[in-house]
Parts: structure tokens; C-alpha cells; sequence
């Protein structure tokens, strides 16, 4: 639902204003519901203002550009700081999902890497081992489901 122009707006008041209608004829005549007559009504009474309110829509973020920038300072200071560890010195009451994400929009990634490359000539881990028995027999319990392949055998 669209809001309504500030023309709109002047000239519901206005006709209010003139004492000659009531809000429910007011509402008839633009085509408006009557909770929208009183909420103007009211509006221009607690703010003096008759515009749209955009500023309060939506939930309130609860880490601010404040929070970001002491995670940042965070990070520099102790890289190695968790999650959980930034929002204890933040005083934050969030996620910690909520920390990676405002950590990821900022460009700071929360993942240790190497600090060289890997290495493409040495082996950097063992031989992949098999589950299970070896020699099964016939009768014996099979050490896998009906959804698995059986092992194959070496030759």
C-alpha cells in the first residue's frame, strides 16, 4: 500500500479543520479509511508534522556502524579473538551468526588461513584408510547398510 501524497494529506486536515465534516465523511469523501483521518489528526497534534514517517519502519539494527568499527579494532588488536569472545567485549545481545554476517559486509573474513601456500610436491596427508573388516564372510554381519556399495577388494 502506497502512502499518501503531502497534498493529500493538507487537504484532509484542511477539511477538518473547517468543522463542517466528520472524520468517518472526511474519509468517505478521499477515499481513505477513518484510522488514517485520526492518525493524521493525532500526528499533526504530537510532531506538528503531516509527511510520511519513514524513519521509524523496521526493525532497529543492533549492531551499528559503532559495533563495526570496534570489530575492526577488535580484529587488529587480537586476531584470534572468537566470535563469541566479540560480542562479550562489544556488549552486544546477538548471534553470533549475526556477527559473521556484519563481519562479512564489512570485507573481514572469520576464516585462518595458511600462512603460505600448500605444497605441491610433498605429500601433505596419509593414504586414505578403509572402513570396515577386511575378509567378510558369508554368514557373518555385513558392516554396511543396503543403501552402501559393498567395499571393493584389492588385487
Amino acid at each position: 500500500m502506497k502512502t499518501l501524497s503531502l497534498d493529500i494529506r493538507k487537504r484532509i486536515l484542511a477539511c477538518y479543520d473547517e468543522r463542517r465534516h466528520t472524520r468517518e465523511a472526511i474519509a468517505k469523501r478521499f477515499c481513505v479509511s477513518l484510522g488514517m483521518v485520526k492518525k493524521l489528526i493525532q500526528q499533526r497534534k504530537a510532531t506538528g508534522e503531516i509527511g510520511p514517517l519513514y524513519h521509524r519502519v523496521g526493525r532497529k539494527p543492533k549492531i551499528t556502524d559503532t559495533h563495526r568499527s570496534g570489530m575492526i579494532a577488535i580484529i587488529r588488536k587480537r586476531p584470534d579473538a572468537t566470535l563469541a569472545e566479540m560480542r562479550d567485549m562489544l556488549g552486544l545481545s546477538c548471534s553470533l551468526v549475526a556477527i559473521h554476517h556484519a563481519l562479512a559486509t564489512i570485507g573481514m573474513t572469520y576464516k585462518k588461513r595458511r600462512s603460505e601456500p600448500a605444497s605441491r610436491t610433498v605429500t601433505t596427508s596419509a593414504r586414505r584408510a578403509t572402513s570396515g573388516p577386511r575378509n567378510q564372510r558369508a554368514g557373518s554381519l555385513s558392516a554396511s547398510c543396503s543403501s552402501m556399495s559393498p567395499a571393493r577388494r584389492r588385487t
